[in-house]
């Protein structure tokens, strides 16, 4: 069955800067390549491409809270989404644009669960009082939609206890996925002069960290467990896009800290065009992912599509990426539960983290055994044509039976 699905999401090439916005791109590319109409409906200038528009903030709501430009700009896109067989959204921002076009328009919305709202309470710092604004658009479209996508088992299950109300029938399972012909090992001469530029030896043993500076990507305990790393070790951080000016002196002291002990500490924070990704994620001994909430994690897919190890934290979906001594190592942690990931112990977790990379780093040849399983476990279940097809089954369902929000 070909059906229209309108995309609506803040994030599409050239405006990515996390996982969503990856998944997006990607996901459209797979499902217009099984034949459906995708019009994608993306906040500001996207690439000019077929079937895809451009909404700019409303210049009425220029100096208004953020919150309320981001529902101008839905207001305009739900407008545009009739004749729509689908919509189709991604993340809080785009929520309230397919709630809303679903009521106008009499069609089911779908909504990709990538992140909830109660799960990253240190938003508020952030937003402020449209933190509270997020929230609602979050819970209302979520408790209405037609169908919920969840990344993770764990993300459903993250989803079910965030809105109790919802039906546990309309929340299904589809994974992120990776392009592991675009994602995979890059050791060229090209490469490895890439990787000097940035400061890192291919010779000696290296963590990178790839992500934003966010509360829930754990750097800051990343960058304490380091200083307890072997002196040989290298320290890479491609980590940008702080949320707030506070998190980012916090990194930046840590930082500074961390280099008066150690050489090898290269902090990368712009983001970098994928050859260059890919560069340094081959070049690295391991990849380490500290996050305290990660619905599931697109970059570590991306590192074990470069054969590079992942060290992740045993929180969220991670654990159904990294396979505990076939793909990587898991770190433990015990959080609270109190929506924020916060370790109970932060200073065992901090330990724990060390530890377990010290012992990644420590054994090359068992790295490279796990970084091979890792790319042909990426290949294997975590392909985007599958993702798509398992995507589209749930827009047919919801066609065939003339499921409508509600």
């Amino acid at each position: 069955m070909v059906v229209r699905v309108d995309l609506l999401t803040k994030e599409y090439p050239p405006n990515i800067y996390g996982g969503a916005g990856v998944h997006v791109a990607e996901l459209v590319r797979a499902l217009r390549g099984l034949g459906d109409t995708v019009q994608v409906r993306a906040f500001g200038s996207p690439v000019a491409e077929t079937d895809t528009t451009g909404y700019p903030n409303l210049p009425e709501l220029d100096t208004a809270n953020a919150a309320l430009q981001t529902m101008g700009v839905d207001l305009r896109i739900a407008d545009d989404c009739a004749g729509a067989d689908v919509v189709h959204s991604h993340t809080w921002y785009a929520n309230f644009a397919g709630h809303v076009a679903s009521l106008l328009h009499g069609v089911p919305h779908v909504v990709t669960a990538h992140s909830l709202e109660p799960m990253r309470p240190w938003k508020a710092e952030q937003l402020g009082g449209g933190y509270r604004v997020s929230s609602y658009i979050e819970r209302t479209a979520y408790d209405a939609a037609a169908a919920v996508i969840a990344v993770s088992h764990g993300m459903r299950k993250d989803v079910l206890a965030s809105y109790p109300d919802l039906d546990p029938a309309k929340v299904h399972v589809v994974h992120n996925g990776i392009d592991s012909q675009l994602w995979h090992r890059d050791t060229s001469d090209e490469a490895t002069a890439t990787v000097r530029r940035h400061g890192l030896d291919p010779e000696r043993p290296s963590v990178i960290f790839v992500g934003r500076i966010t509360r829930q990507k754990g750097l800051p305990y990343l960058l304490r467990a380091a200083a307890e790393l072997p002196p040989e070790v290298q320290l890479v951080l491609c980590a940008g896009a702080p949320d707030t000016p506070e998190i980012l002196r916090e990194v930046e002291d840590l930082v500074a800290g961390l280099r008066e002990s150690r050489d090898g500490v290269s902090w990368i924070p712009d983001m970098l065009p994928r050859a260059e990704v890919i560069a340094l994620l081959s070049a690295a001994t391991v990849f380490v992912c500290p996050s305290v909430y990660e619905p599931l994690g697109i970059v570590n897919l991306e590192a074990m599509a470069c054969g590079c190890p992942v060290v992740g934290t045993a929180t969220g979906g991670i654990p159904e990426v990294v396979a505990d001594g076939e793909t990587g190592w898991l770190v433990p942690i015990d959080q609270l539960s109190d929506g924020t990931g916060t370790p109970k112990d932060p200073d065992r977790f901090v330990a724990d983290l060390a530890r377990t990379l010290t012992e990644a780093v420590g054994d090359a040849t068992e790295a490279r055994r796990r970084g091979a399983a890792g790319r042909e476990r990426a290949v294997r279940e975590f392909g985007w044509e599958i993702i798509a097809q398992r995507t589209q089954q749930v827009y047919d369902t919801l066609v065939r039976s003339g499921t409508h929000s509600g």
